[in-house]
């Protein structure tokens, strides 16, 4: 297939974070969002209903054949309560999403900034599931009027990257953060290969590695997938996390209450 085309040798993931600290302006471009339309008949969905979108830079010169796929994060909601909370926010809703997007860091068109991806097809994957773009519900609930279908979004953004060129990619990378990072080792394997992705619900697109081994409650942390994932596979990580600081805050401040 042509698809199997899109990395001729080693497929890289890079699971990044990256703060970038400006007093003015960033250092790249507003990109414009693009919305999926036409994954929208498949059932490809955000939270809400809305169709899915990415942020996209046209590669030229020596990168016209390199792409770049960052997934976006943004934590999980892992309730009614807590996927209704965010289904009005861009974290669930297209329609909340900006027309741009500041593009930074490795995803800057800037050499000076950038020089190993400035000038490479740079697209920013829209998170709007909740899930780490594996939910894959068929129903939805009439009253709250919430989707839950991460796989098809995460197809329906590959399918049209590889009819806009990502099917004669020479080179690929597929990086994100937070929970765009989970996604990046949860995908890595079928960005390779682009296999189809038409199983239901969460642990059915959970790799079969971890949830043949592990509940697939627990396949969602990637201590218990990265063993298993064969293509290579780059973690960095900051000093610091926001969530995890803050967390950790919340329970001394319980330890001192008294509280559990």
């Amino acid at each position: 297939m042509a698809e199997s085309r899109l990395l001729r040798g080693k497929c890289f993931l890079l699971s990044v974070c990256l703060v970038l600290l400006s007093l003015t302006r960033t250092d790249g471009l507003y990109a414009p969002i693009t919305y999926v339309t036409s994954g929208v008949a498949k059932g490809a969905v955000c939270l809400d209903g809305s169709p899915p979108a990415y942020n996209f830079d046209k590669g030229y010169g020596t990168g016209i054949n390199s792409w770049l796929v960052q997934l976006e994060g943004g934590g999980w909601c892992h309730n009614v309560t807590s996927c209704l909370a965010r289904k009005n926010t861009r974290l669930g809703s297209s329609k909340q999403m900006g027309n741009q997007l500041a593009f930074s860091g490795i995803m800057s068109n800037r050499r000076q900034f950038n020089p190993d991806f400035y000038n490479w097809n740079r697209v920013k994957v829209r998170y709007c599931d909740g899930s780490s773009f594996t939910g894959d519900v068929e129903k939805f609930d009439q009253a709250t009027n919430l989707h839950f279908r991460g796989a098809r979004v995460w197809l329906a953004v590959m399918e049209e990257l590889l009819a806009k060129g990502m099917r004669n990619a020479e080179n690929a990378l597929l990086s994100g953060c937070s929970a765009g990072g989970l996604a990046t080792i949860m995908h890595c394997d079928s960005f390779r290969a682009l296999l189809p992705m038409g199983t239901k619900g969460s642990a059915k697109n959970l790799p079969l590695s971890c949830t043949r081994r592990l509940r697939p409650s627990l396949c969602f942390f990637p201590q218990n997938v990265i063993q298993q994932v064969r293509t290579p596979v780059f973690l960095l990580n900051a000093a610091y996390d926001y969530w995890q600081v803050s967390s950790l805050q919340r329970s001394k401040d319980k330890e001192h209450l008294g509280t559990c």
